[in-house]
């Protein structure tokens, strides 16, 4: 079912984009819209995850550079089944985390140092594990993509604000339709599409870090920290937080992400079906390594991904 929104939902920003370059260019325009729309996509699903990491400036680490944080990540993908993903980390306050690549042999995760430096490890488990359900689900293209074409029509519709047609097509009429209407559908159509799959990894975390309420518990600290601290690359491209595991901002109709209230409570009706009473063991490179509550403190990672 996910599969066929999904198609729907691209399909549909897609005919946005056409519709829009009809109204600025007639049937010619609708082409040329087709067409770059095409290229754009082609162009996202070879240097999606080369894109975004540069653009968080993220470095990559591994096992002698950040131990602990690259044994979570590297444990978490043999449960999950999935190839080891690339393992980066962001030299940032505003604690987040996302995910990225065109599938699950070329993918790539990341999470800030200052996400490291307000979840213990059981919430850092958790985090990574939602972020490799992403991987996974074959969110992480999917979500690119959708943001490259949302921000390309609202660039067109701002190019139509200065376009006028030699065949009448810049009335009043069709400039509201491209200047307002195409820009608002193409964010409802992004932000269906990364509810819908927020929620879904939420599940799919939980399922392979075995670890529900740590995760519930990662969400509430993140949503605050991300509210409190800015984030400097949503600040230049808005469209970069439907990346996150939160959004980094108040939760509104106009949200990329579901309320994160709402994903805590799923959590924990997860957890209730799981019948976990208390967090089970953490993934780790060389197995499960129970935590016991006591000493979550003490468990925590350092910014390099290291134990403190």
């Amino acid at each position: 079912m996910n599969g066929l929104r999904t198609i729907l939902l691209l399909s549909a920003l897609t005919a946005l984009f056409m519709a829009l370059g009809y109204t600025l260019g007639g049937a010619g325009g609708a082409m040329m819209a087709l067409a770059f729309a095409a290229l754009m996509n082609l162009f996202t699903f070879w240097n999606a995850d080369r894109i975004v990491l540069k653009m968080h400036d993220a470095h990559e680490v591994d096992a002698r550079t950040a131990p602990q944080f690259h044994a979570i990540v590297a444990g978490l993908a043999a449960r999950a089944g999935l190839p080891m993903p690339r393992v980066y980390l962001i030299d940032s306050p505003h604690p987040n985390a996302f995910a990225t690549g065109r599938n699950p042999a070329n993918a790539a995760v990341a999470a800030t140092t200052g996400l490291l430096a307000i979840l213990d490890r059981e919430e850092v488990a958790a985090v990574m594990a939602h972020e490799l359900a992403h991987v996974k689900n074959r969110d992480t293209l999917i979500m690119t993509m959708t943001a490259t074409i949302a921000g390309a029509i609202s660039f067109l519709a701002n190019f139509g604000l200065f376009f006028r047609g030699g065949d009448n097509r810049g009335n009043a009429l069709a400039m509201i339709l491209a200047v307002i209407v195409a820009p608002f559908a193409a964010m409802i159509v992004q932000m269906a599409i990364s509810r819908t799959r927020e929620y879904s990894a939420d599940r799919g975390g939980a399922e392979i870090s075995g670890n529900p309420r740590a995760l519930a518990s990662a969400l509430a600290k993140l949503a605050g920290g991300a509210a409190r601290i800015p984030n400097p690359v949503t600040a230049r491209n808005p469209a970069a937080a439907a990346l996150y595991i939160v959004p980094g901002g108040s939760d509104s109709l106009f949200s990329t992400h579901p309320d994160t209230g709402n994903r805590i409570a799923a959590l924990h009706a997860i957890a209730d079906e799981m019948g976990l009473s208390s967090p089970p063991p953490v993934a780790t490179a060389s197995g499960m390594t129970a935590v016991p509550p006591s000493r979550r403190k003490s468990s925590a990672l350092d910014p390099h991904g290291r134990r403190r």
